[in-house]
């Protein structure tokens, strides 16, 4: 396996300084939604190191933490999003940016949006914590559709 290491120049260190543009009001509530998220898997031993990735107020949040986990398994980086969407994380191993971390997020997601639709089976898709439903797949799906289509550009290189 050809493991990538987080473009670290494409995030910064938590915590931000004080006056830094890039934080908002909602932020230390999502980085207190991300870690206890990510410490709700029994994988996750400790968290080493947080890093702040994007950020639309309120909206989505992208972090990257670097983790023990005491199994060889577990890559040693893990992005996490939250916000007004479904928590998810995803291996750092073959993410480099938050721009990947927010593709794969949507590809993910829409996978699980199509399958709720059909009332196909979701129990191998990525976990949203929601029922698998038309109605919260159609909710979702609009969530996915601004986030492509407003947000992923802005983290485009």
């Amino acid at each position: 396996m050809n493991a990538v290491t987080p473009d670290l120049s494409k995030v910064s260190r938590l915590p931000l300084a004080a006056g830094d543009p890039d934080a908002d009001n909602n932020l230390d509530a999502a980085l207190l939604e991300a870690r206890e998220y990510l410490r709700s898997y029994d994988w996750v031993k400790n968290i080493e190191a947080e890093y702040f990735g994007y950020g639309a107020e309120g909206i989505i949040y992208i972090f990257l933490f670097e983790i023990s986990s005491g199994r060889r398994d577990v890559p040693r980086w893990i992005w996490v999003i939250v916000g007004d969407v479904p928590p998810a994380y995803m291996p750092g191993d073959d993410v480099e940016t938050p721009y990947e971390a927010l593709d794969g997020y949507i590809g993910a997601m829409e996978d699980w949006v199509e399958a709720a639709r059909q009332g196909k089976s979701v129990a191998k898709l990525i976990p949203v914590n929601v029922p698998a439903n038309p109605a919260n797949a159609e909710m979702l799906d609009g969530r996915l559709k601004f986030l492509d289509e407003k947000v992923l550009p802005l983290l485009q290189e």
